[in-house]
């Protein structure tokens, strides 16, 4: 098992009473991002519409991280909902609300409900990196092949 990342968090009012983010099992890649709607407050998102949902927490990442926010399979294999930008990037040097933007695919109506669970956020390392300008690059078996270059 790789190293604990320690990640400061700060719950916003509205999502106080939530549990944090946490691994559901010792080999899970991602943590689960919860709805921090009022106690009675519901999102209906209808085939085709999208809501951006608050998470409630805002974090601080290590510098050379970034965290992922991604759909969770089961939302998007029972109901057709999933994450629109996904992966959504925090960076390291964000310290706003976590939030997700959900869009129903799927065909009946979803109703999101305060705790639920929403997105998986997924932390990883990034690299530093700088540009530099050349006249050519060197050539590779593939060169400018793209969509679809390499088979079906």
């Amino acid at each position: 098992m790789p190293p604990e990342i320690d990640i400061a968090l700060s719950f916003l009012d509205h999502g106080r009473g939530l549990e944090p983010p946490k691994q559901q099992t010792a080999g899970a890649a991602g943590v689960d991002l919860l709805a921090a709607l009022g106690a009675t407050e519901t999102v209906t998102l209808e085939p085709g519409k999208r809501a951006m949902v608050p998470c409630g927490i805002a974090i601080a990442l290590p510098i050379g991280f970034e965290a992922q926010v991604r759909p969770r399979s089961g939302l998007a294999a029972k109901h057709g909902v999933t994450v629109l930008n996904s992966p959504g990037t925090i960076d390291a040097d964000y310290r706003g609300e976590i939030k997700v933007i959900l869009i129903n695919h799927g065909d009946s109506d979803f109703t999101i409900r305060r705790g639920d669970r929403i997105a998986q956020m997924v932390v990883a390392p990034v690299s530093a990196v700088r540009f530099s300008e050349k006249e050519t690059l060197d050539a590779t078996e593939r060169g400018s092949g793209g969509f679809g270059s390499t088979g079906r």
